[in-house]
């Protein structure tokens, strides 16, 4: 994508969990030696998880926006991918890998709705068509928190949410990020921070999700050492992409080590299981799949 943060030059690089009651049968089973076919976003975000991997031995890897990845797994073209976390619910099978997530403790700039009027009085909403969890995040939190059942609507591809005739339009990725440290940026109201203040618990908005029948046991090692480079690389990261996008170093900083985080710990259960529950109360997911996390 030659729009926005992905395409900064990126620095120098030198236990799965499983859905219960999910049947995996008769499913291919990968095995050391054979190619891993991963997935993950075009957005700053997800460097911190992928940096090198396509590095690795046995991994390749591509580059693609949220929607197409859960198209790409829905399809069997990807083992694994980097993928909205609404997806492990959305399908039986899904394993996930333990240990890595992105998520957010209170605000994230990357994922914004964007206003022209109060948003408990919105009418109309225009959807990022990139986006799979956070449209369904802001459908949740509309309705729980302020009590609006606006319209939503996805524009078609190439059609830019902001130019539809909406009182509100969500953006994802670093179309947001630039939005957000415009000049002069529009109102917003983050769903990330709005979620927090709601449940008190993080938000995860992706991770590792493996196709039905992909064991990644033998790539664990490539997924961690990818964190560990991302780890060390975020000031590199930061300066790359503000020199090839001119938004404020300073502030995509601190959006990697401050607004994003990558480690969820024991909280990543309790937080996918809450938004399972909420998204199934709405009809987004089916609330009868349950994360196994080790």
């Amino acid at each position: 994508m030659s729009e926005g943060l992905e395409g900064a030059e990126r620095p120098p690089t030198g236990g799965d969990g499983n859905q219960r009651g999910a049947d995996r049968v008769g499913a291919p089973t990968l095995r050391a030696g054979s190619t891993l076919r991963v997935g993950s976003v075009p957005y700053l975000v997800g460097r911190p998880l992928d940096l090198g991997l396509e590095d690795e031995p046995g991994v390749n890897l591509v580059r693609r926006p949220p929607s197409q990845l859960v198209e790409g797994l829905r399809a069997g073209d990807l083992d694994v991918a980097l993928v909205s976390s609404i997806e492990l619910f959305r399908r039986p099978g899904y394993g996930y890998l333990n240990g890595y997530a992105v998520f957010g403790e209170g605000r994230v700039s990357s994922v914004q709705l964007f206003l022209r009027r109060p948003v408990e009085t919105l009418e109309r909403v225009a959807l990022d068509p990139a986006s799979r969890t956070s449209a369904a995040l802001v459908q949740v939190l509309l309705a729980d928190v302020h009590g609006a059942q606006p319209q939503f609507a996805e524009p078609p591809d190439g059609v830019d949410p902001r130019d539809a005739e909406a009182d509100a339009w969500l953006r994802i990725g670093d179309r947001a990020l630039r939005e957000t440290f415009a000049a002069n940026p529009p109102p917003a109201w983050n769903p990330s921070e709005a979620w927090r203040a709601h449940t008190g618990l993080p938000f995860v908005f992706a991770l590792w999700i493996s196709a039905p029948g992909v064991d990644l046991g033998p790539w664990r090692g490539a997924f961690e050492r990818a964190r560990e480079r991302g780890r060390a690389a975020a000031p590199a990261l930061a300066r790359n992409a503000a020199r090839a996008t001119g938004l404020p170093e300073g502030a995509l900083l601190h959006y990697l080590l401050e607004e994003c985080a990558y480690e969820p710990g024991a909280r990543l259960g309790a937080s996918l299981t809450a938004w399972r529950d909420r998204a199934a109360a709405h009809g987004l997911c089916d609330g009868d799949l349950e994360p196994i996390f080790g």
